[in-house]
């Protein structure tokens, strides 16, 4: 099928975003097919489908993929074929890991794979950790410490110096091998494992990179059980906040966590939202897992990553350009233009506000440009349900390097930009009132600067918006004076009200504010 029938048969479907890249991950608990687009520096998940195969279940007992989790992975592996060829993707990438290059019948199966089309990697465990690790670097920009990628069949291990990946070790203590570590009978089978889980890290030489520096660094925690594990904490925290990813804890913190959840049972946790029947079953002895891992990592604290392997294949494939993007301004810009807030319009905007409400103590220039963008976006949401939806936004959808408090600061500029000045109780959770009002102030200058003109490029050409000598002035050109009307008057009284200034209009020669103009 030539390129152009393929553009017109998927043309639409995922509402304008275009599936750029598939990735599909043959794992040993799952067989997963992602397919995004967007910006691939902070790509949008288009389509997520898995099959729960577990492809690794019987390996630490017989070494082999069993025939009824083989013929539910093709099973999987088959419509992902066809959907990927009905859909147009040419891009796709198919890796498999621990249990399929672990198992005597890994070729086998592999084969089978590639007579759907497919090309299928398998992965070394060292591999595995270094796309993981690249998952992180991705997702949190600098990073410094440990990272841990559990998956069913092995647990992959490295170390990150601003980013970069150095040593990598792969352990055979997959979730799916966990149970064989605990012992079957006696008092302290936890202490047990734990102590069994102990030696294997240790005997690995993992504690040594530990030793050159990487103590009372944070450790990143990568794959589905420990975001789970994510969801349990939060959950117990009542945490204002959906997403797992970023969540942290300290190392006391998560300790206390491990042992909560060490004497939960299976039924307790699958009856809890978000927690599934399989990582219900996982929990309790991947709790374990992590108390072994901090006694020998000795963490200053614990990061949940939900970047990961997938995501760092496509991290690491692109320039050093793109990965030297901020990934919050790629996410939120692709977000914004889709619902008619494209990065010219933003980055005017901020430049117009950007002298009577800068980045103070609390944000930054990306923090406020992230915001106007937003701000912008959400008024393309129908009024009655505006407000909700945009701070769910802010709070909730899955941007990349933001913290909560930061997150709390858009949700404050976006309320700010349509006039609601009373934070939801979930907001000031997260956020100092210095920090919010920071924010409200950024969100009353994009309300001024969107209002003032329509968002028209050449009122904001022909106006300026400064601080003077306490007072904030409004400056227009005499050919626009007619933009200071009601709405007006009162969208600066609010900004200067917020800012503990005094405001005044000035009407000035067009030459002063466009210099194209002549005299």
């Amino acid at each position: 099928m030539n390129a152009n029938k393929r553009r017109a048969q998927r043309d639409g479907t995922f509402a304008g975003s275009t599936p750029k890249r598939a990735i599909i991950d043959i794992g040993s608990n799952t067989v997963r097919m992602v397919i995004y687009g967007g910006s691939l520096r902070a790509p949008t998940t288009l389509l997520n489908e898995k099959v729960t195969a577990q492809l690794g279940r019987d390996i630490a007992s017989d070494q082999v993929l069993a025939d009824e989790a083989i013929a539910l992975a093709m099973r999987g592996l088959e419509r992902f074929a066809l959907l990927l060829d009905d859909l147009g993707v040419e891009e796709v990438d198919t890796v498999a890991t621990a249990a399929v290059r672990e198992a005597r019948n890994g070729a086998k199966f592999v084969k089978r794979v590639e007579r759907l089309g497919f090309r299928p990697r398998i992965l070394s465990g060292e591999e595995e950790a270094r796309l993981s690790a690249c998952g992180v670097a991705g997702a949190f920009p600098g990073a410094q410490g440990s990272m841990a990628d559990l998956g069913g069949g092995s647990l992959e291990l490295m170390a990150l110096d601003d980013g970069a990946m150095d040593k990598a070790v792969s352990l055979p203590l997959g979730s799916l091998r966990l149970p064989y570590y605990r012992p079957d009978t006696g008092k302290g089978r936890d202490a047990a494992m734990r102590k069994a889980l102990e030696k294997v890290i240790r005997k690995a030489g993992w504690e040594i990179a530990g030793k050159k520096g990487r103590k009372n660094r944070p450790l990143y925690l990568v794959g589905g059980t420990w975001r789970t594990m994510a969801v349990f904490a939060m959950q117990i925290e009542s945490h204002p906040l959906s997403d797992p990813h970023g969540y942290e804890l300290s190392a006391k913190e998560a300790l206390n966590i491990t042992q909560l959840l060490a004497k939960e049972s299976p039924e307790d946790l699958k009856a809890r939202d978000r927690i599934s029947t399989m990582r219900s079953a996982m929990l309790p002895d991947a709790a374990i897992l992590l108390e072994a891992l901090i006694a020998q990592l000795a963490p200053s604290r614990i990061v949940f990553s939900s970047w990961g392997l997938r995501e760092g294949m496509v991290y690491d494939d692109l320039p050093p350009h793109d990965q030297a993007q901020d990934p919050l301004m790629a996410g939120i810009s692709v977000f914004a233009a889709q619902r008619g807030a494209p990065p010219t319009l933003a980055s005017r905007i901020a430049a117009w506000t950007v002298d009577a409400a800068p980045p103070r103590k609390y944000g930054s220039e990306r923090m406020r440009l992230a915001a106007t963008t937003l701000a912008l976006a959400s008024m393309q949401i129908e009024p009655n349900i505006r407000l909700p939806q945009a701070i769910d936004w802010a709070l909730h959808k899955r941007w990349i390097a933001v913290d909560g408090q930061r997150r709390a600061m858009l949700a404050a500029a976006i309320a700010a930009n349509g006039n609601a000045l009373s934070m939801p109780r979930k907001v000031l959770a997260l956020a100092s009132e210095e920090a919010l009002e920071e924010a409200i102030c950024w969100g009353l200058a994009v309300r001024l600067a969107r209002r003032l003109g329509a968002r028209s490029r050449r009122s904001l050409q022909m106006s300026r918006l400064v601080v003077e000598n306490d007072r904030l002035i409004l400056r227009l050109a005499k050919s626009h004076a007619a933009l200071f009307g009601v709405p007006t008057e009162k969208d600066i009284t609010l900004l200067a009200d917020r800012l503990g200034l005094d405001w005044e209009v000035q009407i000035v020669p067009d030459n002063a504010l466009d210099p194209e103009i002549g005299d």
